[in-house]
């Protein structure tokens, strides 16, 4: 395999090139972020491994991307931006890098011949409520549509949609960790909010499980834990502080289905579903099992106490 990550120095996309170092199966890995050092970072982790390229270069610059796509078969799009503070103060770039930097990614994957590509996307997306999850809306929408010019050019484009990934860089876990370290209150914002959790290594594991069965236009969303924010920052044991809901947009409960999407979802296996296309003209079937499922929200919390701290051991997080 012959495969290229954009934002491939950020937490998700670094997780992924350390994944695929280690699978003799990939051939070439094609790293393109816009972070030079953190690229310095991987040539040292790495060094004289002739199977790994780093392009820098943007997602908003289509030419690059086919420089960098050039002889891969398959792309993991995983370039964007995502604080929801900054989105208030800079509406215009996340449009241009999570709307038009995702439909440059798809252009210039199909005009060099890419087989696959998958958007990773976030429960934002779902009856969004602040511009990140907007963008990552429209986002998913010309992903799935794009298929109508691509699947007849031999390039595959779906979709993985999933929560909060715990420890991640900018992550709750991450702010809170650093807030204990220096002897500050943990920031909660309001104590009624859950979210649904996903560590790092279970993320790239559903990552290489979509691209595996994934057969264009398909949107993939796991069946996830969810927890309240408020027993997340007890773990740390340290005081905390209560600030209000952001300036942005954040939602008390996340939802991982629209109801609407719940009417065209499809199993495929006991951790996760498939939410078919409305509209699929490249394929005139689409062959799956039909389920049901009641509304898919972070409110039906399944981790508390023991088990949500158990799930942090496991994690390595604690």
């Amino acid at each position: 395999m012959k495969i290229a990550v954009t934002g491939g120095t950020g937490s998700l996309g670094r997780a992924l090139v350390v994944s695929y170092m280690g699978d003799p199966s990939v051939t070439r890995l094609v790293v393109l972020s816009r972070d030079e050092v953190k690229q310095g970072d991987l040539v040292h982790l790495y060094p004289g491994d002739t199977k790994l390229r780093l392009f820098l270069g943007d997602v908003r610059d289509e030419s690059r991307l086919r420089q960098a796509f050039r002889g891969c078969d398959t792309v993991v799009h995983t370039a964007a931006l995502k604080r929801i503070t900054q989105s208030v103060y800079s509406p215009s770039e996340l449009i241009k890098t999570n709307i038009l930097g995702t439909m440059n990614t798809i252009a210039a994957a199909a005009s060099v011949g890419v087989r696959r590509v998958l958007l990773v996307s976030s429960d934002k997306a779902v009856a969004a409520t602040n511009l990140y999850g907007m963008t990552k809306a429209v986002a998913e929408g010309y992903a799935i549509q794009s298929n109508t010019y691509t699947y007849p050019q031999g390039t595959l484009v779906s979709v993985v949609r999933y929560g909060n990934v715990v420890g991640s860089r900018g992550s709750v876990w991450e702010v809170w960790t650093e807030q204990k370290r220096t002897g500050v209150p943990l920031t909660l914002t309001d104590a009624r909010m859950t979210r649904f959790l996903i560590s790092l290594p279970q993320a790239v594991v559903l990552i290489r499980e979509c691209l595996e069965i994934m057969e264009g236009g398909d949107l993939f969303v796991p069946i996830l834990p969810a927890a309240f924010v408020s027993e997340i920052a007890g773990l740390l044991g340290h005081p905390v502080a209560t600030t209000g809901i952001r300036p942005g947009g954040e939602k008390i409960h996340e939802a991982l289905l629209s109801d609407e999407e719940r009417t065209r979802l499809h199993l495929i296996s006991e951790k996760l579903f498939v939410v078919i296309p409305s509209h699929h003209s490249w394929r005139a079937e689409w062959p799956r099992n039909a389920t049901t499922l009641p509304a898919y929200t972070s409110a039906k919390v399944t981790l508390q106490g023991e088990s949500l701290r158990q799930w942090f051991r496991d994690g390595g997080l604690l």
